[in-house]
């Protein structure tokens, strides 16, 4: 069906006020618009049937709203069937440039132009239509964290299937001899043999104990996986993963420096908990009863040369064990040794009991823990008092030990790292190469024995942080890891309390369902939740770079033996990371192609040079920057008529193409905004940022082709909060252009 697009023209907002309507509706005729209409709220119920009316009975297939920003009343302007692009004229053009004038009526034209464009380049989206779907959950680990997401999984539903590669059920928690749990006044049972009941009670959850994944092959929706429990091999397909592996306690023998070693009634809070689960805490080098005990808090936590974060529940868990101390013999005395106590919210409560029931807290560090007379002597530091501290006599000293990921590899593993992208691999060429590392650190990537054995070119496992945690985007959606639709939760994600792993197990469920019902519609999961368009590729042209697979943050596109890219598309989170990375552009998608956004930049009028008016255009990136535009104009903030904004779904989707199109246009500069790079990247997409400072980088070249300054070039980063920025990152850039003049293309 031929393309027939209606414009539609809001006045109201002070749109009408400020702009020349009928020169707008002059520009969408000369573009071809088949309708053009005005109206004064087009948001309002006429608003709204005059362009469904249009819809049904003149043929319009392509919709264009001249009017707010596409992050507002987007429920209102949801037109089935129809392509819709919405021009926003108010947050960044006439509430932030003066009213009546020339340069902000040709902003406004040029927006218009801009948008038509894409309208013109896009064609409706068709939804991936998968092969043997199922939404069928797998679990991995049956600790608190995975028990809580069968069990809420199972109750909406879904089918789960459970391994644990231990025995039994319970992780962590079933060696527990208690809990702290609300009111927050008294130690109570943990609870965990009832969850465990109700999972192998429940008809939806497939429980597989002494079992371990031997591989993980395929994409949502269609993962196939291969259990192996006893010898044998189970295959399963399900639609969605939870990875709930737990934590394990930071080694001990590390800690030398606190007294372990020194003796064996130096122990840690594991060995504690185990023992008070038996009936008795004693001394394990006579057996006699603890009476007086010694707490050290922040074992390996909080330290450089060992775990450098808090593992957040160490406070809570020795004011527990004071607690057990107190329960067994009432003159217990406990001394806690700490750097700062942390026990937020109501768990305050626990902590002034444990305050009213003798124990002595010492806010300092431990010096020196030594054996004197049979028993133990602790020096320590009290940066409150400023003076030294000897504690004589002490029975017991309880390490306690800080909370690993299960993801970082025992000492001793090889580490497998993930391979590096194509212009990494680049820039390390022709510099020494580092040995490997035959120990494994907290920092290290992939451990040798994996918990998911994941078929990805990209690597077995869950990308980690340099902690070792599994990475995920905690800023917007903190179950959310680089693998679409399999979530880390639990304490493999982060250190937390019980009840805060039981929450992560239901929120991570809760992703997961969403993610499989997504993929059922050939819809992608976050962050462009809802979208139905997937990247396309055109393989006449494939010189096998490999940068697609390298480039891709998700592990979308596996290769073939040729290395020709292997698109998985329920995978794919439709960033465009691959489209910005192709250097022959053969990636594309129905509504977003670097032909699409080159054409965007060409139909930007550009002023001959003796008008005196510079042309930038600014790609945006959809996520954090537009918004921040968006505030900005909603706080009317001025700033210069002179930029065009082009929203790009990821700083990492711009192809240098474009960079050479604007340039060759006449276009004076180009101004990249998006997220925060680095460790603690904003980045929607994890590394758009990143790479497209690299690229831009590598664009002097290009420049120096075409005899133009690199300054032309800018990236930015701007975070949603950043938007009182604007006015200052904006003028300085469009400062440098007048410094630099003119593009010397102008008028070619």
């Amino acid at each position: 069906m031929a393309d027939k697009i209606g414009v539609y023209i809001c006045t109201g907002c002070g749109i009408g006020e400020s702009l020349d309507v009928e020169k707008l509706s002059d520009v969408a005729d000369d573009l071809g618009a088949a309708i053009c209409k005005n109206h004064p709220v087009l948001c309002s119920e006429e608003g709204v049937a005059l362009v469904k009316e249009d819809i049904s009975s003149e043929g319009v297939n392509k919709v264009a709203l001249a009017a707010c920003s596409r992050r507002v009343k987007y429920e209102v302007f949801d037109f089935e069937s129809v392509l819709v692009d919405r021009i926003n004229l108010r947050e960044q053009v006439v509430w932030c440039h003066p009213p009546n004038d020339e340069d902000t009526q040709m902003l406004a034209e040029d927006q218009l132009r801009i948008g038509l464009t894409k309208l013109q380049k896009s064609t409706m989206p068709t939804p991936f239509e998968g092969e043997n779907l199922v939404k069928d959950l797998l679990v991995v680990g049956g600790g608190i964290t995975g028990l809580t997401a069968a069990l809420e999984a199972a109750g909406a539903g879904y089918t789960v299937h459970l391994v644990e590669k231990e025995e039994a059920l319970g992780g962590f928690r079933r060696t527990m001899f208690k809990m702290v749990a609300p009111p927050f006044k008294a130690v109570t049972e943990t609870g965990i043999e009832d969850m465990i009941k109700q999972v192998q009670a429940s008809d939806k959850i497939s429980v597989y104990t002494k079992a371990e994944i031997e591989s993980v092959e395929g994409a949502p929706g269609m993962f196939d996986v291969i259990i192996r429990q006893n010898g044998s091999t189970i295959n399963q397909r399900v639609g969605a993963i939870i990875q709930a592996t737990g934590w394990k306690p930071y080694d001990p023998t590390k800690l030398g420096h606190l007294g372990y070693g020194v003796s064996p009634d130096v122990i840690t809070n594991v060995t504690m908990e185990e023992m008070a689960k038996k009936g008795k805490i004693v001394r394990p080098s006579d057996s006699a009863e603890a009476k007086n005990v010694v707490f050290v808090q922040c074992a390996g936590s909080r330290d450089p040369e060992h775990l450098p974060y808090c593992s957040s529940v160490c406070c809570l868990g020795s004011l527990k064990q004071a607690t057990y101390l107190k329960e067994q013999n009432p003159e217990t005395q406990s001394y806690i040794i700490y750097k700062d106590i942390r026990t937020p919210g109501q768990s305050e409560d626990f902590y002034r009991k444990v305050q009213k029931d003798g124990a002595v807290f010492i806010r300092g560090e431990v010096q020196n823990v030594s054996v004197n007379g049979g028993n133990l002597a602790v020096e320590a530091t009290d940066v409150l008092l400023n003076e030294k501290v000897l504690l004589e006599g002490i029975d017991l000293v309880v390490l306690a030990t800080g909370m690993v990921p299960s993801t970082v590899p025992d000492p001793g593993q090889t580490v497998v790292m993930p391979p590096v992208s194509a212009d990494e691999d680049k820039e390390k060429k022709g510099k020494k190469e580092e040995a490997e590392a035959p120990v494994c650190e907290p920092s290290s990537g992939y451990g040798k024995a994996p918990a998911l054995n994941l078929k990805y070119r990209q690597g077995p496992e869950l990308p980690n942080l340099r902690y070792g945690f599994p990475d995920s985007n905690f800023i917007c959606f903190p179950y959310e890891t680089q693998r679409t639709a399999i979530y880390a939760a639990g304490c493999v994600r982060a250190p937390m309390s019980m009840s805060q792993a039981k929450e992560d197990g239901a929120g991570a469920a809760l992703k997961a369902i969403q993610a499989v019902e997504s993929v059922a519609v050939g819809a992608s999961t976050f962050p462009r939740s809802g979208d139905l368009s997937y990247p396309e590729f055109n393989m006449q042209r494939c010189t096998q770079c490999k940068r697609c697979t390298e480039e891709c943050p998700f592990g979308a596109i596996n290769e073939d033996e040729k290395a020709n890219p292997l698109p998985n598309p329920t995978r794919c989170r439709r960033c465009g990371t691959c489209m910005g990375a192709c250097p022959e552009r053969i990636i594309s998608f129905k509504n977003y192609s670097v032909d699409m956004i080159g054409s965007m930049i060409k139909a930007i009028e550009v002023p001959e040079e003796d008008e005196e008016k510079p042309r930038a255009i600014v790609l945006v990136c959809e996520n954090d920057a537009y918004p921040a535009l968006d505030m900005a104009g909603i706080d009317r903030l001025e700033y210069s008529s002179f930029v065009r904004f082009i929203p790009v779904r990821c700083l990492g989707s711009v192809n240098l193409v474009w960079i050479a199109d604007a340039l060759s246009k006449g276009i004076d500069g180009i101004l990249l905004l998006g997220c925060r790079k680095g460790e603690d990247y904003q980045c929607h997409f994890v590394k758009g940022s990143e790479l497209a400072n690299i690229r831009m980088s590598k664009v002097s070249e290009t420049l120096n082709r075409l005899a133009l300054e690199s300054d032309r070039v800018r990236v930015e980063e701007v975070s949603i909060m950043d938007y009182k920025k604007i006015p200052q990152i904006i003028g300085d850039f469009m400062e440098k252009l007048e410094e630099v003049g003119p593009n010397p293309y102008k008028g070619f």
